[in-house]
Protein backbone atom coordinates (compact mmCIF):
# COMPACT_ATOMS: atom_id res chain seq x y z
CA UNK A 1 0.00 0.00 0.00
CA UNK A 2 1.45 3.22 -0.92
CA UNK A 3 2.85 5.28 1.92
CA UNK A 4 2.99 2.49 4.67
CA UNK A 5 6.09 1.85 6.15
CA UNK A 6 7.60 -1.37 6.41
CA UNK A 7 9.48 -2.27 9.59
CA UNK A 8 12.47 -4.79 9.65
CA UNK A 9 10.20 -7.29 11.85
CA UNK A 10 7.25 -6.74 8.56
CA UNK A 11 10.17 -8.18 6.45
CA UNK A 12 11.04 -10.84 8.56
CA UNK A 13 7.49 -11.70 8.94
CA UNK A 14 6.90 -11.71 5.22
CA UNK A 15 10.00 -14.44 4.59
CA UNK A 16 8.26 -16.76 7.66
CA UNK A 17 8.05 -19.60 5.34
CA UNK A 18 11.92 -19.67 4.94
CA UNK A 19 12.98 -19.42 8.32
CA UNK A 20 15.03 -22.02 10.27
CA UNK A 21 14.01 -23.88 13.29
CA UNK A 22 16.98 -20.89 15.55
CA UNK A 23 15.49 -17.67 13.38
CA UNK A 24 12.18 -18.95 14.05
CA UNK A 25 13.03 -18.74 17.65
CA UNK A 26 14.54 -15.76 17.74
CA UNK A 27 11.72 -14.24 15.73
CA UNK A 28 9.04 -15.70 18.25
CA UNK A 29 11.17 -14.20 20.91
CA UNK A 30 11.40 -10.80 19.46
CA UNK A 31 7.68 -10.46 18.97
CA UNK A 32 7.35 -11.56 22.99
CA UNK A 33 9.37 -8.93 23.92
CA UNK A 34 7.42 -6.42 21.59
CA UNK A 35 4.12 -7.21 23.10
CA UNK A 36 5.47 -6.99 26.70
CA UNK A 37 6.65 -3.41 25.76
CA UNK A 38 3.13 -2.96 24.96
CA UNK A 39 1.52 -4.30 27.54
CA UNK A 40 3.49 -2.15 29.86
CA UNK A 41 3.15 0.91 27.91
CA UNK A 42 -0.74 0.84 28.12
CA UNK A 43 -0.62 -0.75 31.73
CA UNK A 44 0.78 2.59 32.58
CA UNK A 45 -1.95 4.45 31.41
CA UNK A 46 -4.88 5.81 33.42
CA UNK A 47 -7.36 5.38 30.94
CA UNK A 48 -9.22 1.92 30.42
CA UNK A 49 -8.33 0.72 26.89
CA UNK A 50 -10.74 -2.34 25.49
CA UNK A 51 -10.19 -3.64 22.06
CA UNK A 52 -13.55 -5.69 21.17
CA UNK A 53 -15.26 -7.43 18.64
CA UNK A 54 -18.73 -6.74 16.96
CA UNK A 55 -20.83 -8.78 19.12
CA UNK A 56 -19.24 -6.84 22.56
CA UNK A 57 -16.45 -9.78 23.26
CA UNK A 58 -13.32 -8.11 25.04
CA UNK A 59 -10.44 -9.69 23.23
CA UNK A 60 -7.95 -7.26 25.35
CA UNK A 61 -8.41 -4.87 28.57
CA UNK A 62 -5.60 -3.17 30.21
CA UNK A 63 -5.28 -2.63 33.81
CA UNK A 64 -6.80 0.57 34.29
CA UNK A 65 -10.13 -1.32 32.25
CA UNK A 66 -9.81 -4.49 34.54
CA UNK A 67 -10.47 -2.32 37.24
CA UNK A 68 -13.11 0.17 36.40
CA UNK A 69 -15.02 -2.58 34.78
CA UNK A 70 -14.52 -4.97 37.60
CA UNK A 71 -13.06 -7.91 35.74
CA UNK A 72 -10.70 -10.11 37.76
CA UNK A 73 -7.92 -11.88 36.45
CA UNK A 74 -8.32 -14.99 34.49
CA UNK A 75 -12.04 -13.28 33.76
CA UNK A 76 -11.46 -11.75 30.27
CA UNK A 77 -11.49 -15.13 28.11
CA UNK A 78 -15.14 -15.36 27.16
CA UNK A 79 -16.37 -11.67 28.82
CA UNK A 80 -18.37 -9.41 26.68
CA UNK A 81 -18.69 -5.62 27.58
CA UNK A 82 -21.88 -5.72 27.22
CA UNK A 83 -22.65 -8.08 30.25
CA UNK A 84 -20.45 -6.14 32.15
CA UNK A 85 -21.71 -2.96 31.21
CA UNK A 86 -25.75 -3.35 31.27
CA UNK A 87 -27.64 -1.64 29.18
CA UNK A 88 -24.75 -0.14 26.70
CA UNK A 89 -25.58 -2.66 24.07
CA UNK A 90 -28.94 -1.26 23.63
CA UNK A 91 -28.18 1.95 22.86
CA UNK A 92 -25.46 1.21 20.47
CA UNK A 93 -27.34 -1.79 18.94
CA UNK A 94 -27.88 0.15 15.61
CA UNK A 95 -24.62 1.75 15.01
CA UNK A 96 -23.45 -2.06 15.20
CA UNK A 97 -25.76 -3.43 13.08
CA UNK A 98 -24.33 -5.53 9.97
CA UNK A 99 -23.36 -2.90 6.86
CA UNK A 100 -23.72 0.12 9.34
CA UNK A 101 -21.23 3.46 8.96
CA UNK A 102 -20.25 2.96 12.10
CA UNK A 103 -19.31 6.06 13.72
CA UNK A 104 -17.01 7.49 16.50
CA UNK A 105 -19.36 6.84 19.77
CA UNK A 106 -19.31 8.77 22.85
CA UNK A 107 -21.52 7.79 26.27
CA UNK A 108 -21.25 8.70 29.92
CA UNK A 109 -22.01 5.62 31.64
CA UNK A 110 -22.57 4.67 34.81
CA UNK A 111 -21.14 1.84 36.47
CA UNK A 112 -22.22 0.38 39.80
CA UNK A 113 -19.88 -2.78 40.09
CA UNK A 114 -17.22 -3.05 41.35
CA UNK A 115 -18.33 0.26 42.69
CA UNK A 116 -20.39 2.96 41.80
CA UNK A 117 -18.99 5.27 39.28
CA UNK A 118 -19.30 7.38 36.42
CA UNK A 119 -17.21 6.53 33.08
CA UNK A 120 -16.95 8.18 29.56
CA UNK A 121 -16.87 5.79 27.05
CA UNK A 122 -15.10 6.60 23.56
CA UNK A 123 -15.59 3.68 21.30
CA UNK A 124 -14.02 4.08 17.31
CA UNK A 125 -14.21 1.14 14.99
CA UNK A 126 -11.17 -0.29 13.36
CA UNK A 127 -10.42 -3.32 11.08
CA UNK A 128 -7.05 -5.17 10.17
CA UNK A 129 -5.90 -5.27 6.44
CA UNK A 130 -6.91 -8.11 4.80
CA UNK A 131 -10.18 -9.08 7.26
CA UNK A 132 -13.38 -9.13 6.42
CA UNK A 133 -16.51 -6.35 7.28
CA UNK A 134 -18.45 -8.30 9.80
CA UNK A 135 -14.89 -9.54 11.82
CA UNK A 136 -13.71 -5.25 12.48
CA UNK A 137 -13.34 -4.15 15.82
CA UNK A 138 -13.33 -1.81 18.33
CA UNK A 139 -10.82 0.40 20.54
CA UNK A 140 -12.89 1.47 23.20
CA UNK A 141 -10.95 3.92 25.71
CA UNK A 142 -12.92 4.50 29.38
CA UNK A 143 -12.01 7.42 32.38
CA UNK A 144 -13.55 7.66 35.09
CA UNK A 145 -14.89 10.94 35.91
CA UNK A 146 -16.75 10.48 38.70
CA UNK A 147 -14.67 13.16 40.55
CA UNK A 148 -14.91 15.35 38.25
CA UNK A 149 -18.75 15.08 37.66
CA UNK A 150 -19.19 15.01 41.52
CA UNK A 151 -16.98 18.44 41.77
CA UNK A 152 -19.04 19.70 38.36
CA UNK A 153 -21.97 18.93 40.41
CA UNK A 154 -21.14 20.55 43.82
CA UNK A 155 -20.30 23.91 41.84
CA UNK A 156 -23.52 23.87 40.25
CA UNK A 157 -25.00 22.66 43.61
CA UNK A 158 -23.07 25.71 45.78
CA UNK A 159 -24.03 28.34 43.32
CA UNK A 160 -27.60 27.45 43.09
CA UNK A 161 -27.61 27.06 46.80
CA UNK A 162 -25.58 31.01 46.82
CA UNK A 163 -28.52 32.52 44.65
CA UNK A 164 -31.32 31.14 46.65
CA UNK A 165 -29.97 32.30 49.76
CA UNK A 166 -29.36 35.66 48.41
CA UNK A 167 -32.86 36.29 47.07
CA UNK A 168 -34.05 34.91 50.28
CA UNK A 169 -31.71 37.61 52.12
CA UNK A 170 -33.35 40.12 49.96
CA UNK A 171 -36.77 39.69 50.37
CA UNK A 172 -36.54 38.93 54.05
CA UNK A 173 -34.44 42.53 54.24
CA UNK A 174 -37.11 44.08 52.19
CA UNK A 175 -39.76 42.74 54.56
CA UNK A 176 -38.02 44.42 57.10
CA UNK A 177 -38.88 47.94 55.80
CA UNK A 178 -42.72 47.53 56.15
CA UNK A 179 -42.38 45.98 59.27
CA UNK A 180 -40.47 49.07 60.61
CA UNK A 181 -43.32 51.52 58.99
CA UNK A 182 -46.12 49.57 61.14
CA UNK A 183 -43.84 49.53 63.85
CA UNK A 184 -44.36 53.65 63.80
CA UNK A 185 -47.51 54.02 62.87
CA UNK A 186 -48.65 51.57 65.69
CA UNK A 187 -46.80 53.70 68.24
CA UNK A 188 -48.68 57.06 66.72
CA UNK A 189 -51.73 55.51 67.38
CA UNK A 190 -51.19 54.38 70.83
CA UNK A 191 -49.54 57.76 71.68
CA UNK A 192 -53.10 59.06 70.60
CA UNK A 193 -55.43 56.47 72.37
CA UNK A 194 -53.85 57.58 75.72
CA UNK A 195 -55.06 61.05 75.10
CA UNK A 196 -58.85 58.90 74.40
CA UNK A 197 -58.87 57.19 77.99
CA UNK A 198 -62.71 58.72 78.43
CA UNK A 199 -63.46 56.56 74.95
CA UNK A 200 -65.75 54.14 75.99
CA UNK A 201 -63.54 51.66 73.15
CA UNK A 202 -59.94 52.83 74.24
CA UNK A 203 -58.90 49.96 76.09
CA UNK A 204 -60.09 46.88 73.92
CA UNK A 205 -58.16 48.94 70.84
CA UNK A 206 -54.95 50.09 73.21
CA UNK A 207 -55.02 46.14 73.78
CA UNK A 208 -55.26 44.86 70.33
CA UNK A 209 -52.39 47.90 69.32
CA UNK A 210 -50.39 45.92 72.19
CA UNK A 211 -50.66 42.79 70.61
CA UNK A 212 -50.36 44.34 66.79
CA UNK A 213 -47.06 45.24 68.08
CA UNK A 214 -45.93 41.93 69.90
CA UNK A 215 -46.56 40.49 66.41
CA UNK A 216 -44.24 42.77 64.72
CA UNK A 217 -41.68 42.56 67.00
CA UNK A 218 -41.68 38.85 66.53
CA UNK A 219 -41.92 39.03 62.79
CA UNK A 220 -38.98 41.20 63.01
CA UNK A 221 -37.03 39.21 65.30
CA UNK A 222 -37.84 35.99 62.69
CA UNK A 223 -36.41 37.96 60.12
CA UNK A 224 -33.39 38.96 61.92
CA UNK A 225 -32.36 35.25 62.58
CA UNK A 226 -33.69 33.81 59.43
CA UNK A 227 -30.70 36.65 57.56
CA UNK A 228 -28.32 35.74 60.42
CA UNK A 229 -28.79 31.91 59.52
CA UNK A 230 -28.76 31.84 55.24
CA UNK A 231 -26.39 34.71 54.89
CA UNK A 232 -23.40 33.63 52.98
CA UNK A 233 -19.98 34.44 55.24
CA UNK A 234 -16.93 32.64 56.48
CA UNK A 235 -17.02 31.12 59.54
CA UNK A 236 -15.18 32.81 62.50
CA UNK A 237 -13.32 29.91 63.72
CA UNK A 238 -12.02 29.21 66.84
CA UNK A 239 -10.98 26.88 69.34
CA UNK A 240 -14.62 24.62 69.83
CA UNK A 241 -15.40 22.52 72.93
CA UNK A 242 -18.52 20.71 70.62
CA UNK A 243 -20.11 18.96 73.33
CA UNK A 244 -20.40 22.19 75.55
CA UNK A 245 -22.05 23.93 72.39
CA UNK A 246 -24.19 21.56 72.53
CA UNK A 247 -25.18 21.72 75.74
CA UNK A 248 -25.81 25.18 75.41
CA UNK A 249 -28.36 24.85 72.36
CA UNK A 250 -30.09 21.98 74.59
CA UNK A 251 -30.67 24.62 77.65
CA UNK A 252 -32.09 27.01 75.54
CA UNK A 253 -35.04 24.16 74.02
CA UNK A 254 -35.40 22.48 77.21
CA UNK A 255 -38.79 24.45 77.38
CA UNK A 256 -40.01 23.57 74.14
CA UNK A 257 -38.73 20.00 74.27
CA UNK A 258 -40.60 19.70 77.34
CA UNK A 259 -44.03 20.65 76.43
CA UNK A 260 -43.73 18.48 73.22
CA UNK A 261 -43.32 15.82 75.35
CA UNK A 262 -39.75 14.68 74.11
CA UNK A 263 -37.45 12.87 75.97
CA UNK A 264 -33.76 13.98 74.98
CA UNK A 265 -30.85 10.93 75.52
CA UNK A 266 -27.98 12.84 75.33
CA UNK A 267 -24.77 10.49 75.46
CA UNK A 268 -21.44 12.66 74.74
CA UNK A 269 -18.25 13.02 76.03
CA UNK A 270 -17.04 15.76 78.09
CA UNK A 271 -13.39 15.17 76.70
CA UNK A 272 -13.93 14.98 72.94
CA UNK A 273 -11.01 16.25 71.20
CA UNK A 274 -11.86 19.99 69.98
CA UNK A 275 -12.42 21.51 66.90
CA UNK A 276 -12.45 24.46 64.62
CA UNK A 277 -15.57 26.14 64.29
CA UNK A 278 -17.63 29.25 64.92
CA UNK A 279 -19.79 29.06 67.67
CA UNK A 280 -22.76 30.99 66.85
CA UNK A 281 -22.87 28.52 63.19
CA UNK A 282 -22.34 25.58 64.82
CA UNK A 283 -25.47 26.70 67.18
CA UNK A 284 -27.38 26.82 63.90
CA UNK A 285 -26.90 23.85 62.74
CA UNK A 286 -28.01 22.03 65.75
CA UNK A 287 -31.18 24.32 66.17
CA UNK A 288 -31.70 23.13 62.76
CA UNK A 289 -31.60 19.63 63.39
CA UNK A 290 -33.53 19.38 66.63
CA UNK A 291 -36.21 21.40 65.24
CA UNK A 292 -35.91 18.77 62.14
CA UNK A 293 -36.50 15.86 64.67
CA UNK A 294 -39.28 17.78 66.89
CA UNK A 295 -41.49 18.01 63.61
CA UNK A 296 -40.98 14.75 62.63
CA UNK A 297 -42.35 13.02 66.16
CA UNK A 298 -44.72 15.68 67.00
CA UNK A 299 -46.00 15.28 70.51
CA UNK A 300 -43.80 12.63 72.29
CA UNK A 301 -40.86 11.04 70.94
CA UNK A 302 -37.58 10.49 71.23
CA UNK A 303 -34.33 12.29 70.64
CA UNK A 304 -30.47 10.33 71.17
CA UNK A 305 -27.61 12.58 70.56
CA UNK A 306 -24.41 10.50 70.54
CA UNK A 307 -20.76 11.71 70.47
CA UNK A 308 -17.32 9.70 69.39
CA UNK A 309 -13.91 10.59 68.08
CA UNK A 310 -11.38 8.82 66.20
CA UNK A 311 -7.85 9.63 65.05
CA UNK A 312 -9.11 12.39 62.55
CA UNK A 313 -12.64 13.10 63.30
CA UNK A 314 -15.03 14.13 65.68
CA UNK A 315 -18.51 12.77 65.02
CA UNK A 316 -22.26 13.90 66.83
CA UNK A 317 -24.94 11.91 65.77
CA UNK A 318 -28.79 12.71 66.13
CA UNK A 319 -31.44 9.98 66.22
CA UNK A 320 -35.29 10.89 66.27
CA UNK A 321 -38.01 8.59 66.55
CA UNK A 322 -39.97 10.44 64.02
CA UNK A 323 -41.89 9.17 60.88
CA UNK A 324 -38.59 8.54 58.64
CA UNK A 325 -38.12 10.29 55.24
CA UNK A 326 -39.27 8.66 52.30
CA UNK A 327 -37.36 6.84 49.88
CA UNK A 328 -38.33 9.65 46.58
CA UNK A 329 -37.81 12.48 49.32
CA UNK A 330 -33.93 11.40 49.89
CA UNK A 331 -32.52 12.79 46.49
CA UNK A 332 -33.93 16.45 47.51
CA UNK A 333 -33.17 16.57 50.93
CA UNK A 334 -30.59 19.43 50.54
CA UNK A 335 -32.29 21.26 47.82
CA UNK A 336 -33.60 24.47 48.36
CA UNK A 337 -37.09 25.30 49.17
CA UNK A 338 -37.73 21.42 49.24
CA UNK A 339 -40.13 20.33 52.12
CA UNK A 340 -42.51 18.00 53.02
CA UNK A 341 -43.31 20.32 56.23
CA UNK A 342 -46.64 22.35 56.32
CA UNK A 343 -45.07 25.98 55.95
CA UNK A 344 -42.11 24.79 55.77
CA UNK A 345 -39.69 26.89 54.12
CA UNK A 346 -36.96 24.05 53.04
CA UNK A 347 -33.56 26.02 53.93
CA UNK A 348 -32.88 24.37 57.06
CA UNK A 349 -30.88 21.35 55.72
CA UNK A 350 -28.99 23.40 53.24
CA UNK A 351 -27.63 26.01 55.72
CA UNK A 352 -26.66 22.79 57.68
CA UNK A 353 -25.00 21.82 54.70
CA UNK A 354 -23.21 24.84 53.71
CA UNK A 355 -21.87 25.59 57.46
CA UNK A 356 -20.30 21.71 57.74
CA UNK A 357 -18.48 22.23 54.14
CA UNK A 358 -17.34 25.56 55.22
CA UNK A 359 -16.34 23.97 58.60
CA UNK A 360 -14.32 21.20 56.59
CA UNK A 361 -16.97 18.60 57.73
CA UNK A 362 -19.94 16.58 55.99
CA UNK A 363 -23.39 15.73 56.99
CA UNK A 364 -24.53 12.06 56.49
CA UNK A 365 -28.37 10.98 56.91
CA UNK A 366 -29.47 7.72 57.53
CA UNK A 367 -33.42 7.01 57.42
CA UNK A 368 -36.39 4.41 57.43
CA UNK A 369 -39.84 5.29 57.18
CA UNK A 370 -42.05 4.75 60.25
CA UNK A 371 -38.55 4.18 62.57
CA UNK A 372 -36.67 7.41 62.83
CA UNK A 373 -34.08 9.33 61.33
CA UNK A 374 -30.05 9.16 62.18
CA UNK A 375 -27.85 12.48 61.06
CA UNK A 376 -24.26 12.29 61.38
CA UNK A 377 -21.59 15.12 61.80
CA UNK A 378 -18.62 14.71 60.60
CA UNK A 379 -16.05 17.39 62.03
CA UNK A 380 -12.43 17.14 61.65
CA UNK A 381 -10.32 17.40 64.70
CA UNK A 382 -8.70 20.22 65.56
CA UNK A 383 -4.73 19.40 64.50
CA UNK A 384 -5.80 17.77 61.64
CA UNK A 385 -7.57 20.38 60.65
CA UNK A 386 -4.71 22.84 60.63
CA UNK A 387 -2.57 20.29 59.02
CA UNK A 388 -5.20 20.34 55.88
CA UNK A 389 -5.02 24.05 55.85
CA UNK A 390 -1.06 24.56 55.79
CA UNK A 391 -0.69 21.81 53.18
CA UNK A 392 -3.09 23.51 51.41
CA UNK A 393 -1.24 26.87 51.61
CA UNK A 394 1.88 25.43 50.16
Amino acid sequence: MAGRKHSSLDRVLGRLDTLDSVNLANLVQRLARERGLFEAIFNTIHEGILVISADGAIEYANEAATRLIGLREGELAGATLWRLVPGLHPSLEASLADGAAVPVMAREIELSYPQPRTVRLYMVPFQAEGTREKSRRFAVILTDITREKQTTERLIEDEKASSVLLLAAGVAHELGNPLNSLTIHLQLIARKLKKLKAARDAEPLARSIAVCQEEVKRLDGIITNFLEAIRPRPPDLAETNIVDVLNEVLRFQAGELENRGIAVEAETQADLPPILADRNQLKQVFFNLIANAVEAMGTGGRLKIKSRADDDSVYLMFGDSGVGIRLEDFSQLFQPYHTTKPGGHGLGLMVVQRIMREHGGQVGIESKEGVGTIVTLTFPQKNRRVRMLQSGAK
